[in-house]
């Protein structure tokens, strides 16, 4: 289980009776936290001097299960104490300004209370640190036991959640990108170095020799499954049960291979008789990222969303087409097949048509209408000499009217703070066509995950005005120069 590690600074200075209060208070914070972050919060003893920072950031370094440090000046923590140690933490880290009693006691304050709670005065030491050694670090500020202070906590776990499992995460290519296409194209050593993210290729054949293996009791026994989950609209029973063949070929090629998200390419189908699309969404479904067209980047911010998210309500999309009617502009998010169906809202069909992409059989797919509500769009490019991450903030709404010709999953949104100046924020930054719709997700979470990978983060929101926004983005190329 992922665990967090709570280390409070203080100094020998106060003496052993503060200190045991001291730690005597760590452990209640520590304990009331583990009960609502998302992880498990172990109690590191009180340091107080430079030797026991550094062993403590040491064995947190050395915990696979450790996704990061909250730090706690409770007390006075001479900063210079902390360099070595904050050196050598290789975690995510928040620093939590908060002190344990919440009400000052005006009847009863002295200096002995003044003494033991000085976490406004310890807070500027600590933080000043931070500054000084250009520290990435998360801050929060409230009463520990105040749910907006433990909220933001609990967002920074999951974007931490996701971060740590980066470093194992690896993207199964089966094919090269869709020729000619920029955005999809990327460094993949760069974006490993910083992400974690290994992306390896396979051939199609490979796929292809493990659907071969897959037998028609197993495809059967899958459509059954589909029978029971989605209204079957289909006679093409036959076509289902290659897209059944599919998804138990492509999850056991992964497992296999370790890979938790994978991309597909429809220039590049050779030995297939479909383009998977029932079985794209399907493994979504199941936690695994995806990108369409060989977007390697994409298929894995699928799957780090997903893991930020629980999988609730997180999927691939892509933006399509507008709705340019005055006052109700809109945009409509689709792909050719693969929407995952944890945005669906409503009945979700599963049906065979004609794709006119690919030169292949028609494939099997879901199609359903996706909820409306808040959401954000998220994006990662490579811009050549760095990342950018662009989160978009967006109110997703229910179509006018049904489009019953439109034979795939599909979702349609208003981008913030208004239609025009969502989608120019959004062509000015480099955001892609290709995206990850969350209802689950707020920006913070992709805030706090582009700190902890150190790569840059644009927001699109409803504060966003445009001049200032290139202005940003002027800035934003001179300092991640």
């Amino acid at each position: 289980m992922s665990n967090v590690w709570f280390i409070t600074g203080s100094q020998h200075l106060y003496g052993d009776e503060t200190l045991r209060q001291v730690a005597e208070d760590s452990k209640i914070i520590a304990a009331h936290l583990n009960n609502k972050i998302g992880a498990e919060v172990i109690c590191a003893p009180t340091v107080t001097t430079a030797a026991e920072i550094t062993k403590v950031m040491r064995e947190a370094n050395a915990d696979d299960n450790c996704i990061g440090i909250i730090t706690w000046m409770h007390t006075f923590s001479p900063s210079k104490m902390w360099i070595d140690g904050l050196k050598t933490i290789a975690k995510p880290i928040l620093h939590f300004s908060t002190q344990f009693n919440e009400a000052l006691p005006y009847d009863e304050i002295d200096m002995d209370f003044m003494n033991l709670n000085q976490s406004a005065h310890g807070d500027r030491e600590h933080s000043h640190i931070y500054a000084l050694m250009r520290k990435s670090r998360k801050e929060v500020v409230g009463h520990w036991q105040d749910e907006e202070a433990i909220d933001e906590i609990r967002t920074w776990v999951s974007a931490a959640k996701a971060f740590a499992q980066g470093s194992t995460l690896r993207v199964c290519r089966f094919g090269d990108n869709m020729r000619d296409v920029a955005v999809t194209e990327g460094n993949k050593v760069t974006t490993q170095a910083k992400l974690g993210w290994s992306v390896d290729y396979y051939g199609i054949g490979d796929l292809v020799q493990e659907i071969n293996t897959v037998t028609d009791e197993e495809a059967e026994k899958l459509f059954e499954e589909y029978k029971k989950t989605y209204t079957v609209v289909t006679d093409d029973i036959a076509a289902v049960k290659e897209q059944a063949k599919y998804e138990i070929a492509l999850e056991r090629f992964l497992d296999k291979t370790g890979c938790a998200a994978f991309t597909t390419n429809f220039q590049d189908l050779h030995g297939l008789r479909q383009l998977p699309g029932l079985s794209a969404q399907r493994l979504m479904a199941k936690g695994y990222g995806f990108g369409a067209e060989g977007d390697w980047k994409t298929a894995a911010l699928t799957r780090a969303m997903k893991i930020m998210a629980g999988n609730d309500s997180t999927a691939f999309m892509e933006d399509y087409t507008y709705n340019l009617t005055k006052g109700n502009e809109a945009i409509l998010g689709a792909h050719m097949l693969e929407v995952c169906p944890t945005i669906a809202e409503g009945e979700i069909k599963l049906d065979v048509q004609p794709l006119g992409i690919g030169d292949r059989e028609p494939p099997a797919r879901l199609i359903f209408n996706s909820k409306a509500g808040k959401a954000i769009a998220v994006s990662l490019v490579d811009l050549g000499n760095r990342l950018r991450i662009i989160c978009a903030e967006v109110e997703c709404i229910n179509a006018e009217k049904p489009m019953p010709k439109l034979p795939v999953a599909s979702a349609m949104w208003k981008p913030l703070p208004n239609f025009k100046d969502g989608v120019k924020a959004w062509l000015l930054s480099g955001g892609a066509h290709h995206s990850v719709l969350s209802y689950s997700l707020t920006k913070e979470h992709i805030i706090d995950f582009a700190r902890m990978a150190g790569i840059e983060c644009v927001v699109i929101d409803e504060n966003t005005n445009i001049s200032d926004f290139e202005l940003k983005l002027m800035l934003g190329d001179a300092a991640w120069n």
